[in-house]
């Protein structure tokens, strides 16, 4: 049987652009591995890896205008949007290369033996060694910063961990180009190019997570996809760790004294943040709290407005439109419901964006109304009108793991003095902590910053692990501790000998040194 090919499809039009590749059979995902498995030893040296890194973020940034036209191409998400995206990455690649350089992730402890210790220690040097080969699930939302050469890819290749990644369907002509830049910044510095390697096709995906010499797997997409192979990674003879991204709600949560305070302005932010990039970002605010009564009908007002002002746009791919126009029409068909502003179908190829009301106690308890408390996929949220405190409680008592909360607070909130009756902003935020990994006050979701003390993920579903895919502690996800006992220092790795020439961060006797 011919493999199946592999087509690059404008979603502005739903018509094929062209053939990018083929479907990977089961024989040449077995070769993809066994090459990257074989360049492992390739990536142990530190400063190689750094180059590396470095390296590809320069020759994304000399290819940019191609690497944009490509993914704009095949996304419709619009040059401005990708070229900050481009930017993010290249930036992304850069700072592991500068974390690879520091060492801290290492995370070296040293303890010298001590006779005197009730029982006795003996010495003992610590660290942490890359995992194997790491399988990488490309994103569709994202066709560079969580795709091909995205946080997933990079921070395993700072562990020291070759990367085969199963392109995205929705964009194969940009993964192909952007493979091809990462395979020559190996080449460039003296690495062999199948520290990347990239495969094609849904079958590929599945036989990608079962093979043995696969270490770990990263992926972002659909709680039913991720939640398949987090479940085949599991059942395999040996099971790997896989982090996974899913999917999320991220509720809004605001006070009643920040809807009398500025309706209009909370209402034009939601408006912003649910729409941008056609409400197809993993962080779009997909659920709200709001006050019922004057102020929130003020913040209602303002909500609609600004949606209404919203041109008609295009998702991803088609089925992803089909998907969002059956989902909302489903919602909208529940009791109770209303649309002030109808979300759905826009034309041909495109939706427009909407949301829609509903009284918050239908949601505090079990009923036909959960379906409002699942993610839908696009340009819409769902705001729940609350009565009082108390609704807000058990409507947050029912939802699922999400990757952020947000908090909308009045002036006299933002403090926790219960004198003056202030006290509800550090119990909102304490009920808010237990459903996210990131929690805002009086922000918006929809921006994830690569930084050192950034946090994306959170409980089930939004992530099938306690890691975080963005900023420098991603690195984590690839490696495992190793303890060595009593051995002598020529035959202990160069990081932990005694000398320490490269100044490498570590914790000697419990004392940083």
């Amino acid at each position: 049987m011919a493999a199946a090919p592999v087509w690059s499809v404008d979603p502005r039009t739903g018509k094929p652009r062209e053939q990018v590749a083929v479907e990977a059979t089961a024989e040449e995902v077995d070769c993809a591995v066994r090459a990257a498995h074989a360049a492992r030893p390739a990536l142990a040296d530190r400063a190689v890896r750094a180059a590396m890194l470095r390296t590809a973020a320069g020759l994304l940034d000399e290819a940019g205008r191609y690497v944009v036209e490509a993914a704009d191409a095949e996304t419709a998400l619009g040059p401005t949007r990708l070229t900050g995206e481009l930017a993010r990455t290249t930036a992304q690649l850069r700072a592991f290369a500068d974390a690879v350089d520091e060492g801290a992730f290492l995370d070296i402890r040293i303890d010298h033996e001590d006779a005197t210790r009730t029982p006795p220690w003996p010495d003992l040097r610590r660290y942490k060694i890359p995992l194997g080969v790491v399988a990488v699930y490309a994103a569709s939302n994202f066709p560079l910063a969580f795709s091909v050469p995205g946080g997933d890819t990079a921070s395993a290749l700072a562990a020291g961990c070759p990367v085969v990644v199963k392109a995205h369907p929705d964009h194969p002509a940009t993964s192909e180009l952007c493979a091809s830049v990462l395979r020559r910044a190996a080449a460039q510095v003296g690495l062999p190019e199948d520290v990347v390697v990239l495969v094609h096709g849904f079958d590929a995906g599945i036989e990608l997570v079962r093979h043995p010499l696969v270490a770990a797997a990263g992926f972002t997409g659909s709680v039913r996809g991720g939640r398949a192979l987090f479940d085949a990674a599991a059942a395999r003879p040996a099971p790997i760790p896989f982090h996974g991204e899913l999917g999320s709600l991220n509720p809004v949560v605001i006070t009643e004294a920040a809807a009398e305070e500025r309706a209009e302005q909370i209402g034009a932010g939601l408006a912003g943040s649910m729409t941008l990039g056609e409400g197809q970002f993993c962080t779009k605010p997909g659920f709200v709290l709001a006050p019922a009564g004057a102020a929130g009908d003020r913040l209602l007002k303002s909500l609609a407005a600004a949606v209404s002002d919203t041109e008609p746009g295009v998702m991803l791919d088609h089925r992803m439109r089909d998907a969002f126009v059956a989902g909302v029409r489903e919602r909208a068909a529940l009791p109770d419901t209303e649309a002030p502003v109808t979300p759905g179908a826009g034309g041909e190829h495109t939706v427009s964006a909407g949301f829609l009301t509903v009284p918050a106690q239908a949601l505090a308890t079990a009923g036909p109304h959960d379906l409002l408390l699942e993610e839908c996929f696009g340009p819409v949220t769902v705001v729940a009108r609350y009565e009082d405190p108390t609704q807000i409680a058990a409507v947050l008592s029912r939802l699922p793991g999400n990757l952020t909360a947000t908090l909308h607070l009045a002036e006299e909130e933002l403090t926790d003095d219960t004198d003056s009756g202030a006290g509800t902003g550090a119990r909102l935020l304490a009920e808010l902590t237990r459903v996210a990994g990131r929690v805002l006050v009086n922000g918006w979701p929809t921006g994830v910053a690569v930084a050192p003390a950034q946090h994306h993920g959170g409980p089930y579903p939004a992530s099938t692990s306690t890691s975080t895919s963005v900023g420098t502690t991603a690195i984590e996800r690839w490696l495992r501790p190793i303890t060595y006992q009593s051995t002598p220092d020529p035959l202990l790795p160069p990081e932990l000998r005694d000398a320490n020439p490269e100044g490498l961060p570590r914790r000697v006797n419990d004392r940083l040194g």
